[in-house]
């Protein structure tokens, strides 16, 4: 700005700026962005809306805020050293504040205030640092919402509206020279809680039991309620001032008594330092690596089971959206999991694109065409895709079975699932991870510890307090870190899922992770693929019509094996058990017993077992022999004793059949009832079609329409690009140009434009014409007034280049690049005058 005058407004501080350092505001707080302001004067009124301080305030460290919080009692304007003073304190309090301490709070401050002054919070040179006025609103004390401090008012604000009688009353009995002048009983009082000498010898002469009082209060909340007839201690300290009237029954501790009591400082417990994360283990980093990929082939075992349980059309979704409890508590039964474990792993799923709501009338939730793609991946590309949905995802499934605002419960895959702050709380969990050295497990205290000193407050400032406490049970007031539960919810959560997904392993992150978070996928899998087991192509035949699977399979026998046969145990190895059942699904799958033979033949280890050749060929042998088909349905078989039995068994009443045929049965119910029924019975009934050929039910054939996966619902909005942020920053310098240049008056030999201060200027198209020839022969900028086709109005300076066809084409100094404005929708131009663009 070529100058040193002190600026005497947040606008003024942030016009003399560097380009850089605006860039630095606008990336640090991109809710000013939306959209970019016109001026510096515009960006300087959002920077101090409620919204936006209280949203700037939020992410803010703990000890930032408590220099912004110091900031909020000291006096406006305050000196650097005055600020200094209130976080380390005046060193009268007999050694309680430790030399080491001051030392770090001295060291911390210039850079927690350079932080402050960064995201426009705190303006001025060092000799008058302001505090904006918003933020020092929200963070001042009132009676509705003390301050973060535990301060009360001062002896200025507590006293106003006193009588000058009670003013009298009080320096009289304090020992105070009498004054008739209310200013100057107030400057008296005050002078003396700041006096550390003259406050101490008030205080020796104190009951002890006042001094007691005093304890309660001295840290906060300092409001505390009075009877009519207040006890002797409360008398003494309510006649010399150290307890204020606010109203009938409440009584403040003014700030300058406080401060006394405190031995100067803001605050009880000052945190210039962030804590350290500490370890809990130290383990084989190859040790952690194995074991996250053990945990990563399980997490790609339990989604593929879980596709495969709703393969063919998955559960109902609820009118109000989302599963039943019922329904996730069948899904964790298949999957041998806790409900919450099986929740998380279809919000995994679902995150992933791979689950879906069909879209039917009768909707119900389904594998999308994804989650076939998914599936012809390698490992490793499944696990990084899995690992690479959950990052961003601001779906929470712990908060599956709790109840939302209204007092709902919360379902998976329902509304009202969404946390903006999930995926910023799940990566930084991961960087501290990353930070300590390969193999080491953090300790979970300690690991919260640091993200609540990181992000201390949420909502606190904005939240109203209960009703002031008692002076005789006054106590301190909870820390700024009380909104911050949510935070501590999701970093636990994220500790839980990241082991269950084998992003770490044995409580350390794995190699694999640490290559994930800073080179990306194809690193990842790469470092993953050496570590997970091969899929087999064969199983272990056993006599009791087991077969076991030593490892992982190759996917296409796992698909055919997982039809003809049920698993009994997971584990290292799986145990598949053979079923009359489990056969005739294979059958009923379009298999033949020869197929059968053949598979199991063909992938068996060891001789296929006479039992289970028996099992094949007999179920086969009955397989087919009863035909269902559409009467509504109907019931042939060639052997009618067999339809003898059938209409003779007391459990086909219900069915309503009868014989039209010797061969061929009816029945009122429809043929997939019948089907089954005639199962439960002990038959082996087959669907046939109209043609009598035998249907072929094939597994797996419900597949949603293609889907997208859920979009994160991001906080705030999102941060912005180098580029963005350029444009942004010449926008808004040319805009401040535009809006205070400076413009030739007419007497000069302008146009005679009649705009007042900060408004378009007016001229008439004649005029506006032959300024603008003027500027282009003379290669001059003016201030114009233009209104788009939308309507909406803006000034600009532009250098004008040609003037034709109706059209003015020049260098737009507002855009930083050349346009073409049509004469028409100019409201008018005034020259600027000669240093207009100094």
């Amino acid at each position: 700005m070529g100058t040193t005058t002190p600026p005497r407004t947040l606008a003024e501080a942030l016009r003399a700026r560097g380009d850089e350092s605006l860039a630095g505001l606008l990336r640090a707080r991109p809710d000013l962005l939306n959209p970019v302001p016109n001026d510096i004067t515009q960006l300087a009124t959002r920077a101090g809306t409620r919204a936006s301080v209280v949203r700037a305030l939020e992410h803010l460290d703990r000890f930032a805020l408590q220099t912004a919080e110091a900031l909020a009692v000291a006096p406006d304007p305050a000196p650097y050293a005055t600020l200094l003073s209130l976080l380390t304190g005046d060193g009268l309090d007999d050694g309680e504040q430790r030399d080491d301490a001051g030392a770090a709070i001295t060291a911390a401050l210039p850079g927690a205030l350079a932080t402050l002054r960064e995201q426009a919070l705190v303006w001025g040179e060092d000799d008058r640092l302001r505090l904006v006025r918003t933020a020092r609103e929200l963070l001042a004390p009132s009676p509705q919402r003390p301050s973060p401090t535990g301060l009360g008012p001062t002896v200025a604000e507590a006293t106003a509206g006193m009588s000058p009688g009670r003013l009298q009353e009080i320096l009289a009995a304090t020992g105070l020279p009498a004054t008739h002048d209310p200013v100057s009983a107030v400057a008296a009082l005050s002078a003396l809680f700041t006096d550390r000498t003259r406050m101490a010898e008030l205080l020796d002469t104190a009951p002890v039991e006042a001094l007691s009082v005093l304890d309660r209060l001295v840290w906060g909340p300092p409001y505390g309620e009075v009877t009519p007839n207040p006890t002797p201690p409360v008398k003494w300290l309510r006649d010399r001032g150290l307890l204020l009237p606010v109203s009938t029954r409440t009584v403040v501790l003014p700030r300058e008594a406080a401060l006394h009591l405190r031995a100067g400082r803001a605050h009880r417990v000052p945190e210039p330092v962030a804590p350290v994360v500490a370890a809990a283990a130290e383990r084989d980093p190859q040790a952690v690596d194995r074991a996250a990929a053990g945990q990563a082939f399980t997490a790609l075992s339990t989604v593929e089971e879980l596709l495969s349980l709703w393969n063919g059309g998955g559960p109902a979704i609820l009118r109000a959206g989302g599963l039943s409890v019922r329904e996730l508590k069948r899904t964790a039964n298949a999957l041998d999991a806790t409900e919450p474990a099986a929740a998380f792993w279809i919000e995994l799923a679902y995150a992933a694109g791979l689950l879906a709501s069909d879209g039917e009338t009768d909707e119900r939730y389904a594998p999308t065409p994804a989650s076939d793609e998914w599936l012809d991946l390698s490992a490793q590309d499944r696990w990084t895709h899995l690992a690479t949905a959950w990052l961003p995802a601001t779906r929470v499934p712990g908060l599956v079975g709790g109840q939302d605002a209204k007092g709902r419960a919360l379902s998976a895959l329902g509304p009202e699932l969404d946390r903006s702050a999930a995926p910023e709380v799940r990566r930084r969990v991961l960087a501290l991870f990353a930070e300590l050295p390969p193999g080491t497990a953090p300790d979970p205290v300690t690991l919260l510890e640091r993200l609540r000193w990181e992000r201390p407050l949420r909502t606190g400032p904005t939240t109203p307090s209960a009703s002031p406490p008692s002076a005789s049970t006054a106590s301190a007031s909870p820390g700024s870190g009380e909104g911050s539960d949510l935070r501590s919810r999701l970093a636990l959560w994220t500790l839980n899922e990241a082991e269950s997904l084998g992003i770490t392993g044995r409580g350390a992150l794995s190699t694999q992770a640490r290559a994930l978070l800073d080179r990306g996928e194809d690193a990842a899998a790469a470092l993953l693929a050496p570590l997970l087991p091969e899929p087999l192509d064969h199983v272990l035949l056993q006599a009791d019509l087991t077969a076991v699977a030593p490892g992982p399979l190759e996917r296409p026998l796992a698909e055919t094996l997982s039809v003809l046969a049920d698993v009994e145990s997971k584990g290292g190895a799986t145990v598949y058990r053979f079923t009359p059942g489990s056969v005739r699904r294979a059958l009923d799958a379009g298999q033949a017993a020869a197929d059968l033979h053949a598979f199991l033949a063909a992938h068996s280890r060891t001789p296929v077992p006479q039992p289970l050749s028996y099992l094949i060929d007999d179920v086969a042998r009955r397989h087919g022999h009863l035909r269902i088909g559409a009467a509504s349905a109907y019931v042939r078989c060639d052997d009618e004793a067999v339809l003898n039995e059938i209409l003779a068994d007391r459990r086909s009443t219900g069915l309503r059949l009868r014989r039209l045929a010797p061969t061929v049965l009816a029945s009122q119910a429809d043929p997939g009832s019948l089907l089954e029924a005639l199962r439960e019975m002990g038959c082996a009934p087959a669907a046939e079609s109209a043609e009598g050929d035998v249907l072929i039910t094939r597994a797996g054939a419900r597949r949603t329409p293609p889907r997208t996966p859920p979009v994160p619902v991001p906080e705030g909005p999102p941060a912005p690009d180098d580029t963005l942020l350029g444009a942004a920053v010449r926008a808004i310098r040319a805009g401040d140009t535009a809006a205070t240049v400076i413009r030739k008056d007419p007497a000069e030999g302008g146009p005679s434009s009649t705009a007042p201060s900060g408004s378009l200027p007016r001229t008439t198209s004649a005029e506006t014409l032959a300024t603008v020839q003027a500027a282009a022969m003379t290669g001059s900028a003016v201030w114009i007034g233009y209104v788009n086709a939308e309507g909406a109005a803006s000034q600009r300076v532009i250098a004008p280049v040609r003037v034709e066809g109706g059209f003015v084409t020049a260098y737009d100094h507002t855009a930083d690049e050349v346009r073409t404005y049509p004469l028409h929708r100019i409201t008018g131009v005034a020259e600027l005058a000669e240093d207009g663009m100094g």
